[in-house]
């Protein structure tokens, strides 16, 4: 099977090709409800209405169904949020409510994307193997871009009065960036304890009361 799977892949076919993206998005919807150690690959097959067998056709494991769907979805979001972020710190209002709004933008954006976005940011960043890849180098400088709009708009912010001066902005994105990133260990979309608008209004809370300049 593995054969047969590695010549159709290098044939390329359309017929072939619209099949695997097909299987793609069916995986990504099961990954997505069921969450990557739930999901098997007879639910994936069941939905793609064929037997378990038939997807090794197309891919040789679920880590590597996972790891393509992964690769497609984190592109995407970070895509997505790098253009709506540019909108926000183009928009005609205060520091604060950019900053509140690019807030919610990260943490609406893990939970529609739930599990995706958290897996990229479980990846050892460090590893030179996965750093090495163009998908990770381009995700590195799109993570960077998202991350310096955070900081115009903190720095802007400072400048304008608004925020307290005494503080070192890189740290102050670090803690906001520590904070959002770290939802990863205990966030999940539909949980009674704690939902998206409670962890955002709770963030917001303890972040701008500490930003808020006293003069």
């Amino acid at each position: 099977m593995a054969q047969r799977r590695r010549s159709a892949q290098a044939e390329g076919s359309p017929a072939y090709l619209a099949k695997r993206s097909e299987l793609l998005e069916i995986a990504g919807d099961v990954f997505k409800e069921k969450g990557f150690e739930a999901a098997t690959l007879n639910d994936i097959a069941t939905r793609f209405g064929t037997d378990r067998a038939a997807i090794y056709y197309y891919f040789g494991s679920k880590d590597e169904l996972f790891q393509e769907v992964f690769q497609a979805t984190a592109k995407t979001v970070l895509d997505e949020n790098l253009a709506e972020a540019t909108r926000i710190a183009d928009l005609e209002i205060t520091a604060h409510e950019k900053l509140r709004k690019l807030i919610e933008l990260q943490i609406t954006s893990y939970e529609v994307n739930y599990p995706y976005v958290y897996v990229y940011i479980q990846e050892d960043m460090g590893k030179v193997a996965f750093q090495s890849t163009p998908w990770a180098k381009e995700m590195v400088r799109k993570t960077r871009r998202f991350e310096a709009i955070v900081t115009e708009v903190i720095t802007a912010g400072v400048r304008g009065g608004e925020f307290r001066g005494d503080l070192a902005v890189p740290v102050v994105v670090k803690a906001l960036f520590g904070m959002i990133n770290w939802t990863y260990r205990w966030f999940r979309p539909g949980d009674r304890k704690y939902s998206a608008q409670q962890t955002i209004d709770t963030f917001s809370a303890i972040f701008f009361d500490g930003l808020h300049h006293h003069g």
